[in-house]
C-alpha cells in the first residue's frame, strides 16, 4: 500500500482534529505553574487512570510487543507484570506519602532526605532515560506507519513530534491529560480492530492457532531455572520488571506527577490501580497480536516479501505486523489501527515532555533563579517544552537511521541509563541511618559498575577486559539499583548521621505521623 484509502485518511484527520481542540480548549487556563504542571489537582481518578494508561502504552507496545511474540514466546511480557506486583506492595504508601511529601517535582524528595546534589542527580537521571525513551517511540511509529503507507520516516517523526511539542506546550499537563483519555480509548479501538480481523480470517479458526502455537511453546514466560545469567531467563524479567515499577512509582516524575493531580489520596490510588489494571490485558493483547500472526503465517502458507526478509533469508519480525496490516485490514479500521498507532507516540510523548518541563523548572530553574516569578517560571517551562521536543525529534531520527530490534534494544537502553533510582529511593525511605555521604559512594559504585558492564558487555561491546560483564543487558540496571541500595547503607556507617532527617521522611515515621494524626490509608 503506497498510500492509505480515502476512509482511513479522514478517520486519522478526525482524530487529529479532536486532539488539536482539546489543546486550544485548556490553553487559556494555563496561567500559572499550578495550572500547567499540576492541573490545578483537579484531575478526576478515572481520567487521570485512562492518561496513565495511555502514557504507558506507547507505540513501542504496538510495534515491539508483537514483533517478540512473533519471533518467540511471550518471555518480554514478564516485567509488565510487577506493574501490578509493586502497586500491590507499596502503591498506597507511596502515592499518599508522594501527596504530602512534594509540591511538583518527585525529586523533591531526594533533597530532603541527602541535599540537592541528590535532587539533581536523579533529576538528571529522569532526564536521560525519558530523552532515550521519546526516541525510540517516534521511532517505532515509523514502523508501521512507512510501511503502511510509503511516507518517509524521518516526515513521520517530525510531524507526529511538532503537532505534539504544540497541543503540550499551549495546553499544558490538562491538555495532555485529556488527550490522553481520548488516546487511551483510541488505542484500545486499535487493538480490538487487529485481534477481531486476525480471528476472523485465521484458517481453522483461533483454536487452530492456539494449538499449533502452544505445540511450540508460543506461550511460555521463558525458562523458570533460577539462573541470572540466562538471557530471557523468567527471574531475570521478573527482577528487571520489579525493579523497573518500583522507579517507575517512587523515582519517576511521570506517575508522580499524576499522583499530585487527583484531588484525593483515594482517587489518586484509584486512578493508579485502573492505570495499572488496564495496562497487563492490553500488553497480553498486543503479545496474543503476535502470536496470532505466527498461527496465521504458519497455517496459510502466505509467503514473504524479499523486504521483509533479513540476509540469512528470516523474517524480521518488527516487520511483519506492519505488513500485516498493509495487506490485510480493511479500509477504515486500517485508519482506526493508525489513530491509535499515532495516538501511542503522542501521549507518552506529550507525557514526558511536560514532566521534563516541570523538573526543569522546580530542580533547576528554581535553583539558578530563586526570585523568578511565577509567570517567568512558566514562561521558562515552555522554552523547556520546545527545546525537549526538538531534541527527542533528532534522536527518534537517530535511532531510526540506526534501527533493531526494538524492544530489546529499548529493554537495554532503559536499564543502562536507569541510575540506581529503584535503589537511591530504598535507601532514602527505609533507612533513617543512611546519609549523604554513604548514597553519593554507592552511586559513583553504581556508575562505574554501568560503565564497565555497558563497555564489556551486551551486543554493543566495546572493550575486552580479563574480566567482562556477561549477564543479560537489563541486569545492569538491577545491578545499579542494588548496588546504590547495599553499598550505600554499607558506606553510611563509615560517617556520622544526618541530625536534620525528620521522622516522617522515612517510611517508619511516616506510619507512626499518620497513625498519631489518625489519617487513614487511601
Amino acid at each position: 500500500m503506497n498510500s492509505l484509502r480515502t476512509l482511513d485518511l479522514v478517520v486519522i484527520a478526525v482524530y487529529f482534529i479532536a486532539v488539536a481542540l482539546i489543546g486550544l480548549k485548556f490553553a487559556r487556563r494555563q496561567t500559572s505553574t499550578e495550572a500547567y504542571f499540576v492541573a490545578r489537582r483537579s484531575i478526576p481518578h478515572w481520567a487521570m487512570g485512562l492518561s496513565i494508561f495511555a502514557t504507558i502504552i506507547s507505540s513501542i507496545t504496538f510495534i515491539a510487543y508483537p514483533g517478540a511474540a512473533y519471533k518467540g514466546n511471550w518471555n518480554l511480557l514478564v516485567p509488565g507484570f510487577m506493574a501490578v506486583g509493586v502497586l500491590l506492595l507499596l502503591g498506597t504508601t507511596l502515592i499518599a506519602f508522594f501527596r504530602h511529601a512534594v509540591g511538583m517535582s518527585a525529586y523533591e524528595y531526594f533533597e530532603k532526605r541527602f541535599g540537592y546534589g541528590a535532587r539533581a542527580y536523579s533529576a538528571l537521571a529522569f532526564t536521560a532515560g525519558h530523552f532515550s525513551k521519546m526516541g525510540f517511540v517516534l521511532f517505532t511509529i515509523t514502523t508501521a506507519i512507512c510501511g503502511m503507507t510509503g511516507w518517509d520516516k524521518y516526515q513521520v517523526i517530525v510531524g507526529v513530534g511538532v503537532v505534539t511539542i504544540l497541543y503540550t506546550l499551549i495546553g499544558g499537563l490538562e491538555a495532555v491529560i485529556w488527550t490522553e483519555v481520548l488516546q487511551g480509548i483510541v488505542k484500545l479501538l486499535g487493538v480490538v480492530v487487529v485481534l477481531g480481523v486476525l480471528i476472523h480470517i485465521m484458517p481453522g479458526g483461533l483454536g487452530a492457532a492456539v494449538h499449533l502455537a502452544s505445540e511450540q511453546h508460543k506461550f511460555s514466560l521463558g525458562s523458570f531455572d533460577f539462573d541470572l545469567a540466562q538471557n530471557g531467563n523468567f527471574w531475570v524479567m521478573l527482577l528487571y520488571g520489579s525493579f523497573w515499577y518500583l522507579q517507575k512509582y517512587a523515582a519517576d516524575q511521570t506517575l508522580v506527577q499524576r499522583y499530585l493531580v487527583a484531588k484525593s489520596d483515594r482517587d489518586a490510588l484509584k486512578g493508579v490501580a485502573l492505570g495499572a489494571g488496564l495496562c497487563v490485558p492490553a500488553w497480553m493483547a498486543f503479545m496474543l497480536v503476535g502470536t496470532l500472526l505466527w498461527a496465521y503465517y504458519q497455517l496459510s502458507g502466505e509467503a514473504f516479501p524479499a523486504h521483509l526478509l533479513d540476509k540469512t533469508g528470516k523474517v524480521i519480525s518488527d516487520q511483519v505486523f506492519p505488513f500485516f496490516l498493509t495487506t490485510h485490514i480493511p479500509a477504515g479500521l486500517a485508519g482506526v489501527f493508525m489513530a491509535a498507532l499515532f495516538s501511542a507516540a503522542m501521549s507518552t510523548m506529550s507525557s514526558d515532555l511536560n514532566c521534563l518541563s516541570a523538573v526543569g523548572v522546580e530542580d533547576y530553574y528554581r535553583k539558578l533563579r530563586p526570585q523568578a516569578t511565577d509567570q517567568q517560571q512558566l514562561w521558562m517551562g515552555k522554552v523547556i517544552v520546545v527545546v525537549c521536543g526538538v531534541i527527542a525529534v533528532g534522536l527518534g531520527a537517530f535511532i531510526a537511521r540506526k534501527g533493531d530490534s526494538a524492544l530489546a534494544l529499548y529493554y537495554a537502553a532503559t536499564a543502562i541509563v536507569s541510575a540506581g533510582l529503584a535503589g537511591m529511593f530504598l535507601l532514602a525511605f527505609f533507612s533513617r541511618r543512611a546519609n549523604r555521604q554513604g548514597l553519593w559512594i554507592g552511586i559513583v559504585t553504581a556508575l562505574v559498575f554501568t560503565a564497565w558492564a555497558t563497555l564489556t558487555g551486551g551486543k554493543y561491546k566495546m572493550l575486552d577486559l580479563p574480566w567482562n560483564y556477561s549477564w543479560p543487558d537489563v541486569m545492569i540496571g538491577v545491578g545499579a539499583h542494588v548496588l546504590v541500595l547495599v553499598v550505600g547503607y554499607g558506606a553510611s556507617w563509615l560517617f556520622p548521621a544526618d541530625q536534620n532527617v525528620k521522622t516522617e521522611w522515612t517510611f517508619w515515621g511516616w506510619l507512626e505521623q499518620r497513625k498519631n494524626l489518625g489519617v487513614k490509608q487511601p
